[in-house]
């Protein structure tokens, strides 16, 4: 194979988001040392409420993205464009716009989803929209997805071998044993999220005066930006009803900040029910600090968090299991310990940038090879 060169494209922060993070650690990574990675940066750097908006400059930015592409191509005559493909009908009619191009050019092409609600969508939308999904995915030679069990999400429009489990995966280095100038007499509670009600926020915020009742001991993080100023005020009327409940709210934290405050929290929770949820990176990153982990069946989640081994699953929308998990735990510091130490375990086993990078490099191999099937 001869042809190494990858035309990958991904935004970077800001804002801070999943995918944009991961966009940074791959270019960052071992990948490149496998393969020459030409960067066509497609970041929008204005706020969360701006994506997937029907305004001007989400109408021409993707025309320079197909131009930038063209010239690229060109240029480097790539063997393989690496897409994030989008979930949402403006989202993918725009990376149709890049997969259309490069099927021009006869390069081959692997699309990425970092999310797990594609088939949702899908069957959603129109039956005009349906058919132009298969006729663009039916180009496509590879498809990468965050977990086994969201291989299901193409299997209508790509055969199971050209589909490729790559979950997220970075290097977080904290030290698990909890450092001293961490360590205090109180219990954190940790929810770290873009802040919407559909990332179980306040189904978190409803089972605080329930576990508050049996211990004072306690602190409950809250750190994040808002996606929407609705959840803001709801959020804001909450804590004003409870103005004895602590709670802390920090904000957005990013860097050293976040990684301190994951260090120094006991307790994970994240009880999400996002639609669009594939494998969130701050689970990741939870399970990297060391953390017993409390949160949902939802997207690929399960396949990092194992009920009652590194934390507990707990059904959406239900303020009343959140509580009696975080209480089981605060009761139980032997067992939290233990949950602690086999998140950190499997993190090391499954989500390190390595596993990700070999996983990666894998798939364009095998893209590249013209060998997916055979």
């Amino acid at each position: 194979m001869k042809n190494k060169k990858v035309i990958f494209l991904g935004s970077t922060p800001p804002p801070y988001m999943g995918p944009n993070l991961a966009t940074l650690i791959i270019l960052n990574s071992n990948l490149k040392n496998d393969f020459k990675l030409l960067h066509l940066d497609t970041s929008d750097h204005r706020d969360l409420s701006t994506l997937n908006k029907l305004d001007l400059w989400n109408l021409i930015l993707p025309f320079k993205h197909y131009f930038m592409l063209g010239k690229l191509i060109l240029k480097y005559w790539p063997g393989l464009i690496y897409i994030p493909v989008c979930q949402t009908t403006l989202g993918y009619l725009r990376d149709a716009g890049f997969i259309f191009i490069g099927k021009i050019f006869s390069r081959k092409i692997i699309c990425h989803l970092r999310g797990g609600n594609f088939r949702n969508w899908y069957l959603s939308a129109g039956g005009l929209t349906r058919w132009f999904v298969r006729r663009v995915h039916s180009l496509v030679d590879g498809q990468i997805v965050l977990g086994e069990n969201l291989r299901g999400l193409f299997q209508e429009f790509l055969p199971d071998e050209k589909i490729f489990v790559v979950p997220n995966g970075a290097d977080y280095f904290f030290d698990v044993e909890k450092n001293e100038i961490f360590c205090d007499d109180k219990i954190k509670i940790l929810f770290l999220s873009n802040l919407r009600k559909e990332k179980g926020l306040f189904d978190f915020l409803l089972a605080i005066p329930e576990i508050a009742k049996f211990n004072k001991n306690l602190e409950f993080i809250i750190s994040g930006d808002w996606r929407d100023n609705e959840t803001k005020i709801e959020f804001d009327k909450f804590v004003r009803e409870y103005p004895n409940l602590p709670i802390i709210f920090t904000g957005p934290v990013s860097g050293k900040s976040k990684f301190d405050l994951l260090a120094s929290s006991d307790i994970f929770v994240l009880p999400t029910y996002y639609p669009a949820e594939g494998h969130p990176w701050v689970i990741v990153e939870a399970m990297a600090a060391g953390l017993p982990i409390i949160t949902t069946n939802q997207g690929a989640i399960t396949e990092s968090v194992k009920d009652g081994i590194n934390g507990f699953i707990v059904e959406k929308r239900n303020p009343y299991q959140i509580a009696e998990k975080i209480r089981f735990l605060i009761e139980h510091p032997g067992i939290r310990k233990k949950m602690g130490e086999e998140s950190r375990w499997l993190y090391l086993e499954n989500f390190t940038e390595e596993k990700m990078t070999k996983r990666l490099s894998n798939a364009f191999h095998v893209v590249l090879s013209g060998h997916v099937g055979r």
